[in-house]
Formats: structure tokens, C-alpha cells, sequence
């Protein structure tokens, strides 16, 4: 979903945008029918190319920011990370986990929605400013 509104509502803040998990499935998955059906909700398009994919170690050197939902996929991140691009590591919401909804009621993921397009407006915010 943090690639839909990045890409939608805040490409020109970024130069590219890639969704990638910590802890994705060996395949690509499509995004869940219930992510799909809030950001349909909120006006937005999901992407129907989309497939899941892990974080792989070339991801470090080819994006600016490796951007985490939670702390503790910083700290998988961290793990991985090598010492000189630990600075592109940050968490979406300073000090704050943006939940998994996958375990939840549908509603989760409009709540999810929230939280990450107020994340991704303020990481839209510091790319404007570092240009």
C-alpha cells in the first residue's frame, strides 16, 4: 500500500519506489484482495503488476531510503544492512509501528491506509527538502 501512495500521490518526491519485505514468501504473491479493496476505497489504484519480494542485499546500495512499517523489521534491516548504509535505514512513522493488518478484520487495512499516507507524506516532505 506504500507504494501506491508514494507512487500516486508523491512521485515527484521520489525517484523510485519498490515494495520489498523482510520476511516475503520465496514467490511473488499479488497484494491482498483486502489492501486492494482500501486503497480502491481511498481513490487510489492498485498496482496490478505487483509482486512480493524479499529485500535483497543489493537493495542497500540502489535506494536512498530502506524505509520499515515496524521496529523490528528496522532491526532485521539493521541486521542485514551493512555499517556505511545503515543511515538509509528509518522506520515510515518516527517512533510509531504501522501494524499488520494480514491477522485482522478487513478494516485494519483502512486504518493501515491512514497511517501510511501520513508516513509517506512526511518521507515526501524530506525528499523536498534534501533536493
Amino acid at each position: 500500500m506504500a507504494e501506491v501512495v508514494a507512487k500516486t500521490r508523491h512521485a515527484e518526491a521520489f525517484s523510485e519506489v519498490q515494495s520489498a519485505g523482510v520476511h516475503a514468501g520465496p514467490r511473488g504473491e499479488p497484494i491482498d484482495a483486502r489492501a486492494a479493496a482500501a486503497l480502491a476505497r481511498h481513490d487510489y489504484t492498485p498496482l496490478k503488476k505487483f509482486r512480493s519480494r524479499r529485500v535483497q542485499p543489493s537493495d542497500f546500495e540502489r535506494f536512498d531510503w530502506i524505509v520499515a512499517m515496524e521496529a523490528q523489521h528496522l532491526a532485521d534491516l539493521r541486521a542485514q544492512c551493512p555499517e556505511p548504509l545503515q543511515g538509509k535505514l528509518r522506520l515510515l512513522l518516527a517512533g510509531e509501528d504501522v501494524p499488520d493488518p494480514y491477522f485482522g478484520p478487513a478494516a485494519g487495512f483502512d486504518r493501515v491506509l491512514g497511517l501510511i499516507e501520513r508516513g509517506v507524506t512526511g518521507l515526501a516532505g524530506l525528499a523536498g527538502r534534501a533536493q
